[in-house]
């Protein structure tokens, strides 16, 4: 039944974790209550502690989040046929948030830079992991297209995911993400006739 309490106590864990998500981002760990949390969930914060608590368990929510919505976007890019097109249109992706970039930064990039000034030793590894989830399958499909050192053409294009999502933000200049997108795609063209290790230009 939709409207059990089993059903209705599992729609407020979802909301919560992504409402953790888009707060964390958008505000960052600091600044962010579980108050805040609670209202973009349209939660009371009362109910908040039942599920997670701690803000700790919060921000693992919203990672785990993130590593959802990857998991869910690399399941719909796994659906184009060419390895290079997969990751060209995980381009366009990134572009097509041009604008969520530029006033907040990468979702998680953001919590890891702001994670790695904590000194628990935890939560900065769990966004690490999340990353690295990303690092994984750019190099998977970098290997299926048949290039040499996958794993550094797959550091490559996130490292400049990164770079763009960070100069875009620090500068509130959307059409970095744009200008920088474009850039990536050439040098993705460019690898079938390139020997390995094609520079970006």
């Amino acid at each position: 039944m939709t409207n059990s309490p089993e059903s209705r106590a599992a729609g407020k864990r979802r909301r919560l974790m992504s409402a953790a998500a888009r707060v964390l981002h958008e505000q960052g760990i600091e600044r962010t209550t579980i108050a805040d949390i609670a209202k973009a969930a349209d939660v009371p914060v009362g109910n908040v502690y039942y599920y997670f608590k701690t803000k700790d368990e919060l921000v693992q929510a919203a990672l785990n989040e993130h590593a959802a919505h990857l998991a869910q976007l690399t399941g719909e890019l796994g659906k184009l046929p060419d390895p290079l097109d997969r990751l060209k249109a995980l381009v366009d992706t990134w572009v097509g948030r041009r604008d969520v970039a530029a006033r907040y930064g990468c979702p998680t990039g953001t919590l890891a830079a702001e994670l790695d000034k904590r000194d628990d030793g935890g939560l900065d590894l769990e966004a690490a992991k999340v990353i690295r989830l990303l690092l994984d399958w750019a190099e998977d499909q970098f290997r299926q297209a048949g290039l040499p050192n996958p794993g550094d053409l797959a550091l490559t294009l996130v490292a400049g995911y990164q770079g763009m999502s960070l100069l875009a933000n620090a500068l509130r200049d959307p059409d970095v993400m744009t200008r920088e997108g474009a850039r990536l795609t050439r040098w993705l063209d460019s690898l079938p006739t390139e020997s390995g290790g094609a520079g970006l230009t």
